[in-house]
């Protein structure tokens, strides 16, 4: 398996991702489009989940497709952003048929940005513009890091932020998007290694391998745990591929991710974590040998995930008013 040409959820033919954020509010939101109406599901395992339309990815769900995903931070005034990407798509004629009315179907998962550091003395809610903005700037190519929903993102000792990654199986190309915000560590203790280290490939996330010793986490020094309350983490992703899936397979797909999630940062699925896996499927590639492919399948979204979180990571980069170091420049 190697990465996509672009190491981007993007490189799963027909989708397009776009990224809106505040500076002076330190938070922002990121928006996931086909260009078709995608079979999605979702799977959550954290304790503290914010979300919007959940409930119509279960298999058993009539929705039969999704226009969008939003991933945001504000917290539960985030899920505005959904609303916002609702009304551009319906203004372009786009949503589930109703009769003559189309409603386009956009789920979203929100993260905790709240006490970041940035201004929140907001009116009106700035989420809704922001998603607008998101929709508005989608493409094949985007920026990581501290952008769009990751923008405010922390980790335990270190500032969070947007990552992506992808997987080439013969035809089919699987990717993963997060917004990465946990309570646990992406990092050993130390900082300099990433717990996803050996999933890494080439130098995505700085090559520095597996930590030669490394040592028990002690939560006790988590500067967020400090500093935050429960509910006030979260790491949110999508996890894609162009494949023919079922609502079901897609549900496995993002079920299996979760353990990306786990790999890649220390402690995973905590309470006081509303961790979510959205998991779409464009249904481009048809596949030939279903149950040993489905298995290759969600193996790569969790790899992708694991390797995305990293990047998150590795690629945030300061801002006036930060209350944690980059990964670039630990204290």
């Amino acid at each position: 398996m190697t990465p996509g040409p672009r190491n981007l959820i993007t490189d799963v033919r027909g989708l397009c991702v776009g990224n809106a954020q505040d500076m002076a509010l330190k938070s922002g939101t990121t928006v996931l489009v086909g260009d078709t109406p995608f079979v999605a599901s979702v799977a959550v395992m954290g304790g503290a989940p914010g979300t919007r339309e959940t409930d119509l990815l279960a298999p058993d769900k009539m929705a039969p497709g999704v226009d969008a995903f939003v991933l945001s931070g504000g917290s539960a005034f985030g899920l505005a952003a959904a609303q916002g990407v609702m009304d551009a798509l319906a203004e372009q004629g786009r949503g589930f048929a109703v009769g003559p009315a189309r409603v386009p179907i956009v789920p979203a998962a929100i993260l905790f940005d709240l006490l970041n550091g940035g201004d929140k003395d907001w009116a009106p809610n700035p989420y809704p513009a922001l998603g607008r903005s998101a929709l508005a700037s989608a493409s094949a190519d985007f920026a990581l890091g501290s952008v769009g929903a990751g923008t405010g993102a922390t980790t335990a000792r270190l500032k969070g932020g947007l990552g992506s990654a992808s997987l080439r199986l013969g035809e089919i190309t699987v990717g993963a998007l997060v917004a990465a915000n946990p309570v646990g560590s992406v990092t050993t203790p130390g900082d300099r290694h990433f717990w996803a280290a050996p999933f890494e490939i080439g130098n995505e996330f700085g090559q520095r391998g597996p930590d030669p010793a490394p040592k028990p986490v002690d939560l006790s020094h988590s500067r967020k745990l400090a500093a935050l309350s429960p509910g006030a983490n979260t790491t949110i992703a999508i996890v894609a591929t162009d494949a023919v899936l079922t609502k079901a397979q897609a549900q496995r797909m993002a079920t299996a991710a979760h353990d990306g999630i786990a790999r890649a940062i220390v402690p995973a699925h905590s309470p006081m974590d509303g961790d979510l896996v959205f998991a779409a499927a464009t249904g481009a590639v048809e596949m030939t040998a279903t149950d040993w492919q489905m298995i290759e399948i969600c193996h790569a979204a969790a790899t992708c995930l694991s390797r995305a979180i990293a990047r998150a990571v590795f690629l945030a980069t300061p801002a006036p008013g930060d209350l944690m170091p980059c990964w670039a420049e630990p204290d």
